[in-house]
Protein backbone atom coordinates (compact mmCIF):
# COMPACT_ATOMS: atom_id res chain seq x y z
CA UNK A 1 0.00 0.00 0.00
CA UNK A 2 1.08 3.71 -0.44
CA UNK A 3 1.00 6.07 2.45
CA UNK A 4 1.98 10.06 1.95
CA UNK A 5 3.22 11.97 5.07
CA UNK A 6 1.71 15.63 5.93
CA UNK A 7 3.49 18.06 6.96
CA UNK A 8 2.19 19.46 9.91
CA UNK A 9 4.81 22.00 11.80
CA UNK A 10 8.13 22.11 12.20
CA UNK A 11 11.27 21.78 9.88
CA UNK A 12 13.76 19.00 9.10
CA UNK A 13 16.64 18.51 11.72
CA UNK A 14 14.35 18.52 14.61
CA UNK A 15 13.09 15.04 16.59
CA UNK A 16 10.96 13.69 13.72
CA UNK A 17 6.69 13.10 15.59
CA UNK A 18 4.16 11.22 13.52
CA UNK A 19 0.62 11.39 13.85
CA UNK A 20 -2.30 9.51 12.85
CA UNK A 21 -5.81 10.10 12.96
CA UNK A 22 -9.19 8.74 13.80
CA UNK A 23 -11.35 6.30 11.29
CA UNK A 24 -13.18 8.86 9.24
CA UNK A 25 -10.96 11.79 9.84
CA UNK A 26 -8.60 14.03 8.47
CA UNK A 27 -4.83 13.84 9.85
CA UNK A 28 -5.61 17.79 9.19
CA UNK A 29 -8.47 18.53 10.36
CA UNK A 30 -7.54 16.25 14.00
CA UNK A 31 -4.11 17.44 14.55
CA UNK A 32 -3.13 20.79 13.24
CA UNK A 33 -4.24 22.38 16.16
CA UNK A 34 -1.76 20.42 18.52
CA UNK A 35 1.05 20.55 16.48
CA UNK A 36 0.73 24.13 16.61
CA UNK A 37 1.72 23.75 19.75
CA UNK A 38 4.93 21.62 18.73
CA UNK A 39 6.10 22.99 15.53
CA UNK A 40 9.32 24.63 17.72
CA UNK A 41 10.35 20.51 19.53
CA UNK A 42 9.55 18.69 16.46
CA UNK A 43 9.30 17.65 12.63
CA UNK A 44 5.33 16.91 12.97
CA UNK A 45 4.00 15.03 9.55
CA UNK A 46 1.01 13.10 10.04
CA UNK A 47 -0.69 10.19 7.13
CA UNK A 48 -4.10 10.00 6.32
CA UNK A 49 -6.11 6.69 5.92
CA UNK A 50 -6.64 4.74 2.78
CA UNK A 51 -9.42 7.06 1.56
CA UNK A 52 -9.49 9.59 3.68
CA UNK A 53 -7.93 13.23 3.56
CA UNK A 54 -4.95 13.24 1.37
CA UNK A 55 -5.07 10.13 0.77
CA UNK A 56 -6.96 8.83 -2.25
CA UNK A 57 -5.92 5.32 -2.86
CA UNK A 58 -8.47 2.45 -1.65
CA UNK A 59 -7.47 -0.78 -1.11
CA UNK A 60 -8.85 -3.98 -3.03
CA UNK A 61 -11.33 -6.33 -1.77
CA UNK A 62 -8.53 -8.63 -0.25
CA UNK A 63 -8.57 -7.00 3.01
CA UNK A 64 -6.60 -4.43 4.98
CA UNK A 65 -4.66 -5.28 8.95
CA UNK A 66 -3.07 -2.89 11.05
CA UNK A 67 0.16 -4.31 10.31
CA UNK A 68 -0.01 -3.21 6.29
CA UNK A 69 -1.49 0.16 7.50
CA UNK A 70 1.57 0.27 9.76
CA UNK A 71 4.46 -1.10 7.03
CA UNK A 72 2.50 1.63 4.91
CA UNK A 73 3.81 4.38 7.61
CA UNK A 74 7.12 2.96 7.72
CA UNK A 75 7.78 2.92 4.32
CA UNK A 76 6.83 6.74 3.87
CA UNK A 77 8.86 7.34 7.10
CA UNK A 78 11.96 5.59 5.11
CA UNK A 79 11.71 7.68 1.84
CA UNK A 80 11.81 11.36 4.53
CA UNK A 81 14.17 10.40 6.77
CA UNK A 82 15.84 7.17 5.60
CA UNK A 83 15.54 3.05 6.65
CA UNK A 84 17.37 3.73 10.57
CA UNK A 85 15.60 7.23 11.11
CA UNK A 86 13.99 6.78 15.08
CA UNK A 87 11.35 8.59 15.43
CA UNK A 88 8.48 9.64 18.02
CA UNK A 89 4.43 8.62 17.30
CA UNK A 90 1.06 9.85 18.83
CA UNK A 91 -2.27 8.32 17.13
CA UNK A 92 -5.78 8.60 17.93
CA UNK A 93 -8.07 5.79 17.74
CA UNK A 94 -7.03 3.78 14.66
CA UNK A 95 -4.09 6.20 14.41
CA UNK A 96 -3.15 4.85 17.70
CA UNK A 97 -3.37 1.54 16.74
CA UNK A 98 -1.22 1.78 13.94
CA UNK A 99 1.04 3.43 16.51
CA UNK A 100 0.67 0.60 18.43
CA UNK A 101 1.39 -1.81 15.97
CA UNK A 102 4.28 0.07 14.68
CA UNK A 103 6.04 0.17 17.95
CA UNK A 104 5.42 -3.61 17.77
CA UNK A 105 6.60 -4.45 14.28
CA UNK A 106 9.56 -1.60 14.43
CA UNK A 107 10.43 -1.43 17.84
CA UNK A 108 14.19 -0.27 17.31
CA UNK A 109 12.78 2.48 15.71
CA UNK A 110 10.23 3.92 17.65
CA UNK A 111 11.57 6.15 20.34
CA UNK A 112 8.20 6.85 22.13
CA UNK A 113 4.15 6.39 21.55
CA UNK A 114 1.74 8.34 22.53
CA UNK A 115 -1.61 6.53 22.70
CA UNK A 116 -5.12 8.58 22.43
CA UNK A 117 -8.35 7.54 22.78
CA UNK A 118 -8.19 4.13 21.48
CA UNK A 119 -6.90 0.34 22.75
CA UNK A 120 -5.54 -3.07 22.32
CA UNK A 121 -8.73 -3.96 20.88
CA UNK A 122 -10.99 -1.46 19.99
CA UNK A 123 -14.57 -2.83 19.50
CA UNK A 124 -15.88 -6.43 18.55
CA UNK A 125 -15.42 -8.03 14.90
CA UNK A 126 -19.50 -7.92 14.91
CA UNK A 127 -19.88 -3.96 15.32
CA UNK A 128 -17.11 -3.34 12.83
CA UNK A 129 -18.52 -5.47 10.08
CA UNK A 130 -22.08 -3.70 11.30
CA UNK A 131 -20.11 0.02 10.81
CA UNK A 132 -18.74 -1.87 7.17
CA UNK A 133 -22.08 -2.70 5.90
CA UNK A 134 -23.78 0.61 6.85
CA UNK A 135 -21.14 2.70 4.92
CA UNK A 136 -21.40 0.15 1.81
CA UNK A 137 -25.09 0.23 1.75
CA UNK A 138 -25.73 4.46 3.01
CA UNK A 139 -22.16 6.15 2.71
CA UNK A 140 -19.83 7.96 5.29
CA UNK A 141 -22.31 10.73 5.13
CA UNK A 142 -24.98 8.44 7.07
CA UNK A 143 -22.28 8.14 10.20
CA UNK A 144 -22.22 12.43 10.50
CA UNK A 145 -24.97 12.85 12.96
CA UNK A 146 -24.08 9.85 15.04
CA UNK A 147 -19.97 11.02 15.01
CA UNK A 148 -20.96 14.26 15.90
CA UNK A 149 -22.61 13.00 19.76
CA UNK A 150 -20.50 10.02 19.97
CA UNK A 151 -16.37 12.24 18.90
CA UNK A 152 -16.80 15.38 21.19
CA UNK A 153 -16.86 15.98 25.00
CA UNK A 154 -19.79 18.21 26.62
CA UNK A 155 -20.16 21.62 24.81
CA UNK A 156 -17.16 21.07 22.20
CA UNK A 157 -19.54 21.94 19.19
CA UNK A 158 -20.27 25.09 20.27
CA UNK A 159 -17.30 26.14 21.59
CA UNK A 160 -15.71 25.28 18.37
CA UNK A 161 -17.83 25.35 15.59
CA UNK A 162 -15.34 25.45 12.85
CA UNK A 163 -13.41 22.76 14.20
CA UNK A 164 -15.81 20.89 14.69
CA UNK A 165 -17.31 20.89 11.25
CA UNK A 166 -13.84 20.38 9.69
CA UNK A 167 -13.93 17.10 11.12
CA UNK A 168 -17.37 16.02 9.97
CA UNK A 169 -17.17 17.30 6.81
CA UNK A 170 -14.03 14.93 6.39
CA UNK A 171 -15.72 12.03 7.93
CA UNK A 172 -18.48 12.73 4.75
CA UNK A 173 -15.77 13.32 2.21
CA UNK A 174 -14.19 10.09 3.24
CA UNK A 175 -14.19 7.44 0.93
CA UNK A 176 -16.99 4.24 1.47
CA UNK A 177 -14.67 1.44 0.25
CA UNK A 178 -11.65 2.95 2.28
CA UNK A 179 -13.46 3.64 5.58
CA UNK A 180 -14.97 0.10 5.48
CA UNK A 181 -11.84 -0.80 4.59
CA UNK A 182 -10.21 0.26 8.10
CA UNK A 183 -13.72 -1.00 9.64
CA UNK A 184 -11.87 -4.37 8.88
CA UNK A 185 -8.43 -3.87 9.95
CA UNK A 186 -10.31 -2.76 13.36
CA UNK A 187 -12.65 -5.77 13.30
CA UNK A 188 -9.44 -8.21 13.25
CA UNK A 189 -7.09 -6.32 15.51
CA UNK A 190 -6.22 -7.59 18.86
CA UNK A 191 -2.57 -6.88 19.76
CA UNK A 192 -3.70 -7.58 24.05
CA UNK A 193 -1.55 -10.54 24.43
CA UNK A 194 1.69 -8.62 22.96
CA UNK A 195 1.77 -5.99 24.85
CA UNK A 196 4.49 -7.14 26.76
CA UNK A 197 6.58 -6.68 23.96
CA UNK A 198 6.43 -3.11 23.35
CA UNK A 199 9.66 -1.79 24.67
CA UNK A 200 9.13 2.10 23.59
CA UNK A 201 8.05 3.94 26.81
CA UNK A 202 4.22 4.25 26.15
CA UNK A 203 1.96 6.84 27.59
CA UNK A 204 -1.57 6.38 27.00
CA UNK A 205 -4.54 9.33 26.90
CA UNK A 206 -8.16 8.51 27.69
CA UNK A 207 -11.30 10.98 27.25
CA UNK A 208 -13.29 10.75 30.44
CA UNK A 209 -16.02 10.68 28.19
CA UNK A 210 -15.03 8.37 25.84
CA UNK A 211 -17.74 5.67 24.90
CA UNK A 212 -15.70 3.89 22.26
CA UNK A 213 -12.88 3.57 23.82
CA UNK A 214 -13.35 4.36 27.66
CA UNK A 215 -10.38 5.29 30.33
CA UNK A 216 -10.18 1.54 30.82
CA UNK A 217 -9.11 0.32 27.40
CA UNK A 218 -6.08 2.91 28.08
CA UNK A 219 -5.65 1.65 31.22
CA UNK A 220 -5.12 -2.10 30.05
CA UNK A 221 -2.65 -0.40 27.63
CA UNK A 222 -0.54 1.49 30.33
CA UNK A 223 -0.19 -1.56 32.55
CA UNK A 224 0.25 -3.92 29.55
CA UNK A 225 3.34 -3.08 28.34
CA UNK A 226 6.35 -2.56 29.96
CA UNK A 227 6.70 1.27 30.19
CA UNK A 228 3.49 2.82 30.71
CA UNK A 229 1.32 5.33 32.34
CA UNK A 230 -2.37 6.93 31.96
CA UNK A 231 -3.59 10.13 31.58
CA UNK A 232 -7.39 10.66 31.40
CA UNK A 233 -8.07 13.97 30.38
CA UNK A 234 -11.65 15.95 31.97
CA UNK A 235 -14.23 17.08 29.04
CA UNK A 236 -12.76 15.46 26.15
CA UNK A 237 -14.42 12.39 24.01
CA UNK A 238 -13.23 10.48 21.13
CA UNK A 239 -11.25 13.40 19.45
CA UNK A 240 -8.14 14.64 22.19
CA UNK A 241 -5.90 16.39 20.20
CA UNK A 242 -8.05 18.70 18.81
CA UNK A 243 -10.30 18.93 21.71
CA UNK A 244 -8.12 19.62 24.04
CA UNK A 245 -4.94 20.59 21.42
CA UNK A 246 -2.91 22.63 24.35
CA UNK A 247 -2.90 19.72 26.75
CA UNK A 248 -2.79 17.02 24.27
CA UNK A 249 0.85 18.87 22.97
CA UNK A 250 2.42 19.13 26.41
CA UNK A 251 1.53 15.74 27.32
CA UNK A 252 3.32 14.53 23.78
CA UNK A 253 6.35 17.20 24.57
CA UNK A 254 6.91 15.88 28.11
CA UNK A 255 6.62 11.90 27.09
CA UNK A 256 9.03 12.61 24.28
CA UNK A 257 11.24 14.56 26.28
CA UNK A 258 11.28 12.15 28.67
CA UNK A 259 12.69 9.19 25.54
CA UNK A 260 15.37 12.07 24.04
CA UNK A 261 17.18 12.78 27.82
CA UNK A 262 19.79 10.22 27.42
CA UNK A 263 20.31 11.46 23.93
CA UNK A 264 20.07 15.62 24.42
CA UNK A 265 22.77 18.28 24.68
CA UNK A 266 22.76 20.93 27.74
CA UNK A 267 21.21 23.34 25.50
CA UNK A 268 18.38 21.36 24.42
CA UNK A 269 17.75 20.26 28.05
CA UNK A 270 17.63 24.25 28.51
CA UNK A 271 15.52 24.83 25.31
CA UNK A 272 12.93 22.39 26.54
CA UNK A 273 12.82 23.42 30.10
CA UNK A 274 12.60 26.96 28.87
CA UNK A 275 9.23 26.20 26.77
CA UNK A 276 7.79 23.92 30.09
CA UNK A 277 8.62 26.98 32.34
CA UNK A 278 6.51 29.26 29.96
CA UNK A 279 3.71 26.59 29.40
CA UNK A 280 3.65 26.50 33.28
CA UNK A 281 4.16 29.86 34.79
CA UNK A 282 3.34 32.04 31.59
CA UNK A 283 5.40 34.26 29.31
CA UNK A 284 4.42 37.49 31.35
CA UNK A 285 6.48 35.81 34.07
CA UNK A 286 9.38 34.22 32.05
CA UNK A 287 9.75 37.75 30.22
CA UNK A 288 9.92 39.43 33.43
CA UNK A 289 12.32 36.80 35.36
CA UNK A 290 14.70 36.86 31.76
CA UNK A 291 14.43 40.67 31.55
CA UNK A 292 15.75 41.20 34.96
CA UNK A 293 18.50 38.79 35.36
CA UNK A 294 21.25 40.73 36.36
CA UNK A 295 25.66 39.38 35.98
CA UNK A 296 24.81 37.99 39.55
CA UNK A 297 21.84 36.17 38.94
CA UNK A 298 21.89 35.36 35.08
CA UNK A 299 23.47 31.81 35.62
CA UNK A 300 20.83 31.01 38.04
CA UNK A 301 18.24 31.59 35.90
CA UNK A 302 20.18 29.30 33.62
CA UNK A 303 20.16 26.57 36.40
CA UNK A 304 16.86 26.72 37.48
CA UNK A 305 15.47 26.39 33.91
CA UNK A 306 18.00 23.07 32.63
CA UNK A 307 17.65 21.48 36.33
CA UNK A 308 14.30 22.22 37.47
CA UNK A 309 12.22 22.65 34.29
CA UNK A 310 14.54 20.91 31.90
CA UNK A 311 15.43 18.28 34.29
CA UNK A 312 12.61 17.22 36.76
CA UNK A 313 9.54 18.76 35.26
CA UNK A 314 9.48 16.80 31.85
CA UNK A 315 10.31 13.73 33.61
CA UNK A 316 7.43 11.06 32.57
CA UNK A 317 6.85 10.04 35.59
CA UNK A 318 3.93 12.55 36.91
CA UNK A 319 1.69 14.79 34.63
CA UNK A 320 1.52 18.56 35.69
CA UNK A 321 -1.07 18.58 37.44
CA UNK A 322 0.62 15.99 40.11
CA UNK A 323 3.55 17.81 39.91
CA UNK A 324 1.30 21.40 40.74
CA UNK A 325 0.05 19.32 43.94
CA UNK A 326 3.82 18.60 45.00
CA UNK A 327 5.16 21.83 44.72
CA UNK A 328 2.10 23.61 46.27
CA UNK A 329 2.75 21.49 49.60
CA UNK A 330 6.41 22.18 49.57
CA UNK A 331 6.00 25.65 49.24
CA UNK A 332 3.51 25.88 52.50
CA UNK A 333 5.82 24.01 53.98
CA UNK A 334 8.49 25.85 53.52
CA UNK A 335 6.40 29.29 54.27
CA UNK A 336 8.28 30.26 50.55
CA UNK A 337 5.16 32.80 50.16
CA UNK A 338 5.96 34.65 47.03
CA UNK A 339 6.84 31.41 45.35
CA UNK A 340 3.71 30.17 46.52
CA UNK A 341 1.55 32.64 44.62
CA UNK A 342 3.44 31.87 41.67
CA UNK A 343 2.36 28.20 41.86
CA UNK A 344 -0.90 28.94 42.57
CA UNK A 345 -1.65 30.75 39.36
CA UNK A 346 1.20 28.04 37.75
CA UNK A 347 -1.34 24.92 39.30
CA UNK A 348 -4.26 26.73 37.64
CA UNK A 349 -2.38 27.08 34.05
CA UNK A 350 -1.62 22.36 34.61
CA UNK A 351 -5.34 21.91 35.15
CA UNK A 352 -6.02 21.94 39.03
CA UNK A 353 -9.71 23.23 39.83
CA UNK A 354 -10.06 26.00 42.90
CA UNK A 355 -11.47 23.27 44.94
CA UNK A 356 -8.63 20.96 44.37
CA UNK A 357 -6.18 24.10 45.28
CA UNK A 358 -8.07 23.90 48.49
CA UNK A 359 -8.33 20.38 48.97
CA UNK A 360 -4.44 20.61 49.06
CA UNK A 361 -4.03 23.54 51.12
CA UNK A 362 -6.69 21.63 53.79
CA UNK A 363 -4.19 18.40 53.42
CA UNK A 364 -1.23 20.83 54.17
CA UNK A 365 -3.24 21.94 57.32
CA UNK A 366 -3.12 18.21 58.39
CA UNK A 367 1.00 17.57 57.77
CA UNK A 368 2.69 21.03 57.83
CA UNK A 369 0.26 23.15 60.17
CA UNK A 370 -2.49 25.11 61.10
CA UNK A 371 -0.69 28.74 60.60
CA UNK A 372 1.19 27.37 57.25
CA UNK A 373 -2.70 26.58 55.87
CA UNK A 374 -3.84 29.99 57.04
CA UNK A 375 -1.32 32.10 55.06
CA UNK A 376 -1.93 29.74 52.33
CA UNK A 377 -5.60 30.29 52.09
CA UNK A 378 -4.81 34.04 51.92
CA UNK A 379 -2.30 34.08 49.47
CA UNK A 380 -4.58 31.88 47.22
CA UNK A 381 -7.52 33.72 47.84
CA UNK A 382 -5.79 36.75 47.27
CA UNK A 383 -4.43 34.77 43.48
CA UNK A 384 -7.16 33.46 42.67
CA UNK A 385 -9.54 36.76 43.05
CA UNK A 386 -7.19 38.63 40.69
CA UNK A 387 -8.07 37.10 37.07
CA UNK A 388 -4.93 39.23 35.73
CA UNK A 389 -2.32 36.75 34.45
CA UNK A 390 0.90 36.66 36.11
Amino acid sequence: MSTTLVRLAGHDGLPLLVVGPSLGTSVEALWSATAEHLGDAFHVVGWDLPGHGRDRWVPSAGGLSMADLAAGVLTAVDALAGPDAAFHVAGDSVGGAVSLQLALDAPGRVRSAVLLCTGAVIGTPASWAERAAAVRASGTPSLVSSSAQRWFGPGFVEREPARSSALLHALSQADDAGYAAVCGALARFDVRTRLGEVAAPVLAVAGAHDVATPPASLREVAEGVRSGRLVVLDDVAHLAPVEAPERVAALVREHAAGAERGAMTVAQVRDVGMAVRREVLGDAHVDRATAAATDLTREFQQFITEYAWGGVWTRPGLDRRMRSVGVLTALIARGHHEELAMHVRAARRNGLTVEEIKEVILQAAIYCGVPDANTAFRIAQQVLADPTPS
